[in-house]
C-alpha cells in the first residue's frame, strides 16, 4: 500500500487500520440557510445581519444584535432591567418555573424576554423595546409587561417616540392569568402615547403569535413586518386543523398579510435602521404635534 499512501494529499491521515480519520473541524462555523440551504460561513451570515447572501432568508435575531442593528452607539441607558420574574403561582408542569427561568438566563445571557432601551437612531432619541425570543420563546409575563410599561412612560415624559420589535409565541402558561392581563396593561399603556401625540412603530418579526398580535403588536402609528415573518394569533396547523381547509400558500406570512392590508410595509432588515429614521422624521411633523 506505499504507492497509495504517496498518492493522498499529504493532509489525510491514517489509523493503524488503514481507515481515513475524519478531519475535526470546529463547531459553528458553517450555516445551512433553512430557506434556499445553502451553507454559509457563519461569520459572513453575522456581517449580513443574519439574513441569508443567496436567496434573502431572514434568520431569527437575538435581542442585543438587533439594538445594536438599529440603535446609535453612543447614548443608551437600559429601563427597568432590575424588574425580575418571580413565581407567584408556585407554577410545575414538567419542571418548576424558576428551573425554567434559570436555564433561559443562561441561554441567553438574558433575564426576561423583553429588553428596553432609551437611545437614538440616526441622532433622533426614541424608547425601544425588543423581545428576545431565546428566553421562553418571547412569551409575554409581568415582567415583560412592566418593563413595556415603563419604557412608554419614559418615551412620554421625554416626548420621544417608542419602538417596539416582538419576537414571540404569546402568553406565558406560567404566570396564568397574570399573564393575559399583560396584553391589557400593555394597549392601555399605549393611549398615554397616543395622547401625547407620539409615534409608535410595531415591528414584526419572526414569529409574532398569540396574545402579542392580539394586543400592541398591530396597533402602531406604523405597522412593520420582516420579509417571510410569521404573524398571527393561532398558528397555521391549529387553524387548518380547526376549519379542515386547506391553508393558502404563505398564509401568515408578512407578504400575506401585506396583501391583506393587516400591515403598512415589509422592510429588509439591513435597511430597517434608515426607513424608520424616516419614518419618524415624518411622523413627528404630523399636524398638531
Amino acid at each position: 500500500m506505499g504507492w497509495l499512501n504517496k498518492l493522498l494529499p499529504p493532509k489525510i491521515k491514517r489509523n493503524d487500520s488503514g481507515a481515513a480519520r475524519k478531519s475535526s473541524l470546529p463547531e459553528g462555523l458553517w450555516s445551512k440557510c433553512p430557506a434556499c440551504e445553502a451553507v454559509l460561513y457563519a461569520t459572513d451570515l453575522a456581517n449580513n445581519s443574519n439574513v441569508c447572501p443567496k436567496c434573502g432568508h431572514h434568520k431569527r435575531l437575538e435581542s442585543r444584535a438587533r439594538i445594536d442593528l438599529l440603535l446609535d452607539a453612543e447614548g443608551r441607558s437600559e429601563i427597568a432591567s432590575e424588574v425580575l420574574p418571580v413565581d407567584s403561582l408556585s407554577f410545575k408542569d414538567s419542571r418548576r418555573y424558576p428551573e425554567r427561568l434559570r436555564d433561559a438566563a443562561e441561554a441567553t445571557g438574558e433575564t426576561d424576554a423583553l429588553v428596553v432601551v432609551r437611545g437614538s437612531i440616526r441622532t433622533l432619541p426614541v424608547v425601544i423595546a425588543v423581545f428576545e425570543f431565546d428566553f421562553m420563546g418571547g412569551s409575554m409575563g409581568s415582567v415583560l409587561g412592566e418593563r413595556f410599561v415603563r419604557g412608554v412612560q419614559v418615551a412620554v415624559e421625554h416626548g420621544m417616540p417608542f419602538i417596539c420589535v416582538t419576537a414571540s409565541g404569546g402568553a406565558r402558561m406560567q404566570e396564568g392569568l397574570f399573564s393575559l392581563m399583560q396584553m391589557a396593561k400593555t394597549t392601555a399603556i399605549l393611549t398615554r402615547l397616543s395622547q401625547a401625540k407620539l409615534p409608535f412603530i410595531s415591528i414584526l418579526t419572526d414569529p409574532t403569535m398569540g396574545g402579542v398580535s392580539a394586543s400592541f403588536a398591530f396597533i402602531g402609528d406604523v405597522v412593520i413586518a420582516e420579509p417571510g415573518a410569521l404573524i398571527g394569533f393561532a398558528g397555521p396547523r391549529v387553524i387548518e386543523q380547526t376549519v379542515r381547509e386547506t391553508l393558502p400558500d404563505g398564509f401568515q406570512r408578512s407578504e400575506f398579510l401585506l396583501e391583506k392590508g393587516a400591515i403598512d410595509m415589509i422592510v429588509d432588515r439591513r435597511e430597517m435602521k434608515d426607513r424608520v429614521a424616516g419614518l419618524l422624521t415624518l411622523l413627528q411633523k404630523r399636524p398638531g404635534t
